[in-house]
């Protein structure tokens, strides 16, 4: 897309995301990727905890961007931001929640996008053997997937993340338990070292670069996008508005373009269950 052909696009990182990203934004936008020197994104968190995250994900995203341009002095920067956790609507189970931005300074506006999947090893346990050790790494995909040890929980002292091989897991783990013979094992979720991960972050990047090539009717800027949803699917029995989604809002936000787009979920109505006039 003539927008971005040519131009360079810094990447925010310093766990080799470069490796998911660069390939769709050379091979979809015809962005020239480059990578920042020494660029310490930590300061702004770890999953391990040793530097808290304060911001929400946008905002670090944001900031990930501008330490990029600061320390690159391109104008067009991406970044992404994970976290991981319970899954907001699936009870009981583990999310990867990938967030991916694209801020061009030059233009004056940022496109954004995000991966919601249950595909991920996120995981922690407490160890009380070498048994228990194996256990957990044979689960969460070890060695090829790495393995971050603690004295505890949230014991954010001396933690260890440089096993790379199975004797030298278990010499940590012996390194940094406690009298008792228990440590805290949790996956690893930088995303060098956890190629599930990886390929989430790759998937988040080919939704962002979907929504660059989405452009504004009337301004011709990309990332036209969904901002907002209407409610009101018609109920299939009784005609009524349910609270399922009508109508997708895209508004472009360079000027401000509004349109809507009836039916994003290719139905027209919706199933009498989710009606609150034939199923109260």
């Amino acid at each position: 897309m003539d927008f971005f052909i040519g131009r360079k696009v810094v990447i925010a990182t310093k766990h080799k995301k470069e490796e998911a990203i660069t390939p769709i934004l050379e091979n979809e936008l015809g962005l020239l990727c480059v990578l920042p020197k020494d660029l310490d994104t930590d300061r702004l968190g770890t999953f391990s905890g040793e530097v808290e995250r304060i911001d929400d994900p946008v905002t670090t995203l944001r900031k990930k961007c501008q330490m990029a341009i600061d320390a690159s002095g391109i104008n067009l920067a991406i970044a992404n931001e994970g976290s991981f956790g319970a899954h907001p609507t699936i009870f009981f189970a583990h999310a990867d929640d990938e967030f991916i931005m694209l801020l061009d300074k030059e233009n004056g506006i940022e496109i954004i996008e995000r991966e919601l999947s249950l595909n991920t090893n996120f995981d922690g346990t407490e160890i009380k053997s070498e048994d228990e050790l194996i256990a957990f790494a044979n689960k969460i995909g070890f060695p090829s997937h790495g393995i971050i040890l603690k004295k505890g929980k949230n014991n954010y002292s001396g933690i260890i993340k440089e096993s790379r091989a199975f004797e030298e897991l278990i010499k940590n783990y012996h390194k940094i338990k406690n009298e008792d013979g228990i440590a805290y094992a949790e996956t690893d979720m930088r995303a060098m070292f956890n190629p599930t991960r990886m390929k989430i972050i790759e998937q988040a990047a080919i939704k962002l670069t979907k929504k660059a090539k989405s452009l504004c009717p009337s301004c011709s800027t990309p990332g036209f996008g969904v901002v907002d949803a209407e409610k009101g699917l018609p109920c299939e029995m009784c005609g009524m508005p349910t609270r399922s989604t009508l109508k997708h809002i895209y508004r472009c936000q360079k000027c401000n373009f509004q349109m809507g787009k009836e039916f994003p979920f290719e139905k027209q109505f919706e199933d009498p269950q989710y009606c609150d006039f034939c199923n109260p």
